[in-house]
């Protein structure tokens, strides 16, 4: 069978299992007497295991098998999840994790050794005893599918059901879906089996949940059945709809559907067991999260999504700059030769291009939720090997970011975490002295502010101690004594930005080597974004990342210096206002100009740039542009305003990528190339 048409299907698909399994362990972790997350903890176990074997990943399916039988022994109460077998279940999913990877990146999957795993899995499974489940032998009774004679040839047969099986049954009844029993006849001339076999687990998969297969995953990845096949389906769709959708597939000869039915389950009384000292994971005024993995596919219905690779996204934003910029062009020919109709249907073009531009960035924007829902994992580790208890608190995880922002933002939210964890959040006993609760909290919000999103990590930690900045600096030569006796608190903190400092007397694996905090700015300022931090001694921290919405199209000012035409994003500007030369004053060295009582540094351009300088005249009216980064204001000098404009970004490429000064170029409407400045680098 050849299966490189399904890898990319695969590697989407088991990222999703095992985000789930990573999500669904917290939960049971925090409460070992929820059936619902060990329901869905062996369901996404399970689907991995058959996915895996399907495509020949024989380790990845012997673990998860492994794994299964620890996972019923749990479900049906024969052993506990006490904290060494969740650990132990981490480990997989880890390894998990590691293998996918490596396949992703056309390594062995059998270069992550999980023997030791395996050992662990087998002897707590041991345990447990006899891990056959009983079994219910449950008739599937109901009107068939429409279209199909109840008497006709083959028609579906008796099917047993385990006791996980009838749970998942009852609990789908209660979501309003059903559970119907699918058998699937394939054509006498099919010669891949196993192939089509596949693709109606794949179809089925889009409408519902598949909760079992005769003959099991593994016989029809192995081509072990003749024509027929039967599935336990889980799903809202009508007969009519499921069997439409199998007979789309090819070499697919007929499909006999009934409806199952189950006794209902019996009430069981559910003792509350004590949670362990670990970290809690809450989601703040996020809607409630659907329990069952049988519910995944309601809202999904078939049809109705299609996945499409990022790169070709990319090659539409690049065709709709590409109309921006000629559209920018027409627009200045119809103005320059009063051309009347070709201004009338610039302007129609604009409206176009306009809303094909909002619809290719909407395409391309993404929840951070997916970045976000790696960091329970992160916390729950940490806080073990810390020692310290912590509940993380996650907020606006349907914020949603450009997907190249997305993809950058991920390593400095997990610094700013493990900082919060390992600086700020004290041990128990410490923050009890200090008449704080035990458990430490820590903050991950998004929200939206404008045309930007904002981050902002959070603690109730110790805070940062402004005099120890001040000290460290001095010590470490960054700051003269005179410069930190004339800093503020809030100038000493935001010291922890540069490069090599680190207030940690002691290098661990969590933090302390004085890279991580330089990472984190360099990373978002790359982004056009900017990063401050606000904090109080015994209070906590915030930490505040402000990001540009998009990174493709922007509006922006353009700006002359001598005969060269510059862009200042307009996101970064406050004003503009004209000045003479007598407004410029010199405080400590440098030229300030003061606004509404406001001193305000100012960049000449020219200089900054190393361009041929002329010299200001006693009343002659100079254009300056007041920016702005975080809380800082700067005010750019140039020789002249062209105006706003909606400009397309394009990169330096490699050559120039040093350049920093200058954060991309763009091309005007009439071909020339204007540098686009980065004001973050300017006001430094």
């Amino acid at each position: 069978m050849d299966t490189n048409q399904y890898m990319e299907m695969f590697l989407e698909e088991s990222k999703d299992h095992l985000q789930s399994l990573n999500e669904r362990l917290l939960d049971l972790e925090k409460d070992p007497a929820d059936s619902d997350a060990i329901n869905e903890i062996f369901r996404s176990a399970h689907t991995l295991k058959g996915m895996s074997a399907t495509m020949g990943f024989n380790v990845i399916a012997e673990l998860t098998h492994d794994m299964e039988n620890v996972l019923d022994l749990i479900r049906t109460d024969k052993i506990k999840a006490d904290e060494d077998i969740i650990d132990v279940l981490f480990k997989c999913i880890d390894a998990l994790q590691q293998m996918v990877d490596n396949i992703n990146n056309g390594e062995p999957e059998d270069s992550v050794d999980v023997k030791e795993l395996v050992d662990k899995l087998n002897s707590i499974a041991a345990t447990g005893g006899d891990k056959a489940p009983a079994s219910f032998k449950a008739k599937t009774t109901a009107e068939p599918a429409a279209k199909k004679d109840a008497n006709s040839e083959n028609p579906p047969a008796n099917i047993e059901l385990s006791d996980i099986d009838i749970d998942l049954i009852n609990s789908a009844k209660k979501s309003g879906l059903r559970a119907m029993h699918v058998k699937v006849t394939l054509a006498e001339t099919c010669v891949l089996k196993t192939a089509r076999s596949y693709m109606v687990m794949s179809a089925l998969d889009e409408i519902g949940d598949v909760i079992k297969s005769i003959p099991s995953t593994e016989d029809l990845e192995q081509e072990k059945f003749d024509l027929t096949f039967d599935v336990i389906l889980l799903t809202g769709e009508e007969e009519q709809k499921v069997e439409s959708v199998l007979m789309n597939i090819s070499e697919i000869a007929r499909v006999d559907i009934e409806l199952i039915k189950v006794p209902d389950a019996p009430k069981k009384e559910v003792t509350t067991a004590k949670k362990a000292a670990v970290p809690a994971v809450a989601k703040k005024n996020a809607p409630a999260v659907k329990k069952q993995a049988i519910q995944h596919h309601d809202n999904m219905k078939s049809g109705q999504s299609v996945r499409v690779g990022i790169e070709k996204l990319d090659s539409l934003m690049n065709l709709v700059g590409e109309l921006v910029i000629n559209k920018t062009r027409l627009e200045q020919i119809g103005n320059t030769h009063r051309i009347a109709e070709l201004v009338e249907t610039v302007e129609q073009m604009d409206r176009v291009t306009g809303d094909l531009q909002s619809i290719v960035m909407k395409v391309r924007m993404v929840p951070v939720g997916q970045v976000f829902n790696r960091f329970p994992r992160v916390v729950r580790d940490l806080a073990k090997e810390l020692n310290k208890e912590v509940n993380l608190t996650i907020e606006g995880e349907d914020t949603e970011l450009d997907r190249t922002v997305i993809d950058e933002i991920g390593d400095p939210l997990v610094h700013l975490i493990r900082n919060s964890m390992d600086h700020g959040i004290e041990h128990p006993d410490e923050r009890e002295a200090k008449g704080k609760p035990p458990i430490g909290q820590v903050g991950l919000i998004a929200r939206h502010e404008g045309n930007n999103v904002i981050i902002m990590v959070t603690d109730d930690g110790a805070g940062i101690d402004a005099d120890i900045i001040r000290s460290k600096a001095v010590e470490k030569s960054v700051i003269t004594q005179d410069d930190a006796d004339n800093m503020t608190d809030a100038e000493a903190v935001r010291l922890i930005f540069l490069p090599g400092f680190s207030t940690s007397d002691v290098i661990t694996d969590v933090s302390g080597r004085g890279v991580g905090m330089d990472v984190v700015r360099t990373t978002i300022e790359a982004l056009g974004g900017v990063i401050d931090v606000e904090t109080k001694k015994n209070e906590g921290s915030v930490f505040k990342i402000k990001l540009p919405l998009t990174l493709a199209i922007i509006q922006a000012l353009l700006v002359n210096v001598q005969e060269e035409i510059y862009a200042i994003p307009l996101a970064s500007i406050d004003s503009t206002i004209n000045i003479t030369s007598e407004d410029i004053k010199t405080i400590q060295n440098k030229e300030t100009i003061v606004i509404r009582g406001e001193i305000i540094p100012i960049v000449r351009l020219d200089r900054a740039l190393n361009v041929s300088h002329i010299e200001d005249k006693k009343d002659e009216e100079i254009y300056v542009v007041i920016v702005h980064v975080g809380d800082k204001k700067c005010g750019i000098m140039v020789d002249k305003l062209i105006g706003q404009q909606e400009i397309v970004i394009k990169t330096l490429g490699k050559l120039l990528s040093g350049v920093k000064v200058i954060s991309g170029a763009t091309v005007l409407g009439n071909g020339q190339i204007a540098l686009i400045l980065d004001v973050a680098i300017l006001m430094q």
